[in-house]
């Protein structure tokens, strides 16, 4: 039975690298000559485009460089402090289901979070996932304001991924500002630092290989 290899990139990693190299993989994943593989890196400041993102929602655009991809999606933002998670996987020998397969991502990135005792949710109509700022004043309509805490988006070539998730560790918050992240309007970003917590990306990186193992079934 073949493995996951995990790959965690010191530095900022250049997009349309990591891009060219994803791409490459997938295509040996697809053809059964390397593994399956999960890349963490971090990126210097940048936004990418997703095939649903509207131009109206980059709302900065001189701001920090911008790149189209093919991944789904709209708007988000890379930089310093987030964990980008390139995730490479075999979705064909995982059972096809595409939507099965985003709903295990959501699952791994909330399984990571529990581990520091944060509580991440789903909403529908809203990509992503959230957590409840019970520290904030309550909205307009009452109810308990949410932030996002990481952005989730895939593409599948072959019936392999690419592209995949990002979680909020330290980036500076300020800096989604140029965009209207995922398209949502009238909610926030935060972090895991924002909340409260000195997590390391070292340490995030440990909570989610274990958090890997209790969502991902190895392929057949």
């Amino acid at each position: 039975m073949k493995m996951v290899e995990w790959i965690i990139s010191d530095g900022l990693t250049d997009f349309r690298t990591a891009e060219a190299w994803m791409e490459e993989r997938a295509t040996q994943i697809a053809a059964g000559t390397a593994d399956e593989c999960i890349w963490l890196v971090e990126h210097p400041p940048l936004y990418t485009a997703g095939t649903s993102a509207k131009v109206s929602d980059l709302t900065d655009p001189d701001r920090f460089p911008v790149y189209d991809t093919r991944r789904g999606g709209q708007y988000t933002y890379h930089g310093p402090g987030q964990r980008v998670v390139y995730v490479m996987l075999d979705v064909g020998k995982r059972g096809r289901d595409v939507r099965r397969f985003v709903q295990q991502l959501e699952a791994w990135v909330i399984a990571t979070l529990d581990s520091f005792n944060v509580t991440g949710e789903i909403r529908e109509g809203r990509v992503g996932v959230w957590v409840q700022r019970p520290d904030k004043p309550l909205t307009a309509n009452g109810n308990i304001p949410e932030d996002k805490i990481a952005a989730i988006g895939i593409r599948l070539r072959k019936w392999v991924s690419f592209h995949g998730i990002s979680i909020n560790v330290e980036p500076d918050l300020d800096h989604f500002g140029g965009i209207v992240p995922c398209g949502i309007t009238g909610h926030g970003v935060t972090s895991l630092v924002d909340l409260g917590l000195p997590v390391s990306m070292d340490t995030l990186d440990v909570a989610l290989r274990a958090a890997f193992e209790t969502v991902f079934e190895s392929p057949r």
